[in-house]
């Protein structure tokens, strides 16, 4: 394996490589200010989106089982649900917190795509309209949405304390989707996404083995418990879900994604399950040793999406990560 291309992505950080892919563990914002300008192909990542639930004292409130920011649920016919942050809780300074964070890091990835690269981001739907802007503001361009359609037992929140005088109110909409945007990196004035497939491998998405584009709906499901036994976070995606994302993610087939908000290394799993090479950059060091645990085995995970496995392995194999960059 050529270190020289693994050197230029994960730097002097914290890493571990496997095949492909390797797990960094870093302050993505002071990564990318790092990385070599145009590096990256594409991003597939699930992001803090309200900033302030995953603030150490808000985890710490979760972990206690005393809420904050995390509403805790009750359990229903025996079941336990997650978690979920109540993001109308925030305020407008954290509002605007929240934009600036966005806005900075739309920045620092624009400088790391290649021209054409992708980043497919995940929202929700209290908060997309201040996310998405904040991202255009930094100077991606708006592609559209993917919306996963996923039902919880959450939503339709009684008015607090007044649910026995206003019995048939709720609070909210029963949630039953989760929208991902889809950004792109500006390509140079007046090329075509031929030209910009031929020049930086990048500008479009990657059709799906089916011979069909992505959908942008896509039927989901609730993260299997099984996978959750693999890996404990609190915003685990499904494999099921993440991998068609990372497929169509690279356009040729070649090149690199990074996940900037790695967490437990799901994307990093589902890019491994489908042969594409992934960067996973995680700051905290509790999640970034549950992925160094759990990223091997949640990529073996069987899921409904295995065409993805067995269309990709075969020609990825023996291909090295720094490889993968040119």
């Amino acid at each position: 394996m050529n270190n020289g291309g693994e050197s230029q992505l994960t730097l002097d950080y914290p890493s571990v490589i496997f095949g492909t892919s390797a797990l960094i563990q870093a302050d993505c914002f002071a990564w990318l200010k790092r990385l070599p300008e145009n590096t990256l192909h594409a991003v597939v990542t699930d992001p803090p989106y309200g900033v302030k639930e995953y603030e150490h004292d808000q985890l710490e409130k979760r972990a206690n089982g005393n809420g904050g920011i995390w509403r805790i649920p009750p359990s229903y016919d025996g079941a336990n649900r997650a978690p979920m942050p109540r993001f109308t809780a925030l305020n407008a300074k954290e509002r605007e917190t929240l934009r600036v964070f966005f806005v900075a890091w739309s920045k620092l990835a624009l400088r790391a795509l290649r021209p054409g690269g992708h980043v497919l981001i995940a929202s929700s739907s209290y908060l997309s309209q201040l996310m998405f802007g904040a991202l255009v503001e930094g100077g991606l361009e708006f592609r559209g949405q993917i919306i996963r359609v996923v039902r919880t037992l959450r939503g339709g929140n009684r008015p607090k304390n007044a649910e026995d005088e206003f019995p048939d109110v709720c609070s909210m909409l029963r949630g039953s989707y989760e929208p991902w945007g889809v950004f792109r990196k500006p390509m140079p004035p007046g090329m075509t996404v031929g030209e910009c497939l031929r020049t930086f491998g990048t500008g479009g998405l990657r059709v799906m083995p089916s011979g069909l584009p992505l959908n942008d709906v896509i039927e989901s499901e609730r993260t299997p418990q099984s996978e959750r036994e693999i890996a404990d976070h609190p915003s685990l995606k499904p494999q099921s879900f993440l991998r068609p994302l990372v497929y169509a993610a690279l356009p040729t087939g070649r090149g690199v994604i990074a996940d900037t908000f790695m967490g437990s290394g799901s994307t990093v799993a589902a890019a491994l399950s489908v042969g594409v090479p992934c960067v996973g950059v995680e700051q905290r060091a509790d999640f970034y040793d549950i992925a160094r645990a759990s990223v091997l085995k949640l990529s073996k995970v069987n899921t409904k999406t295995e065409l993805f496995t067995h269309s990709s392995r075969k020609s990825n194999s023996s291909t090295s990560l720094s490889d993968r960059l040119v």
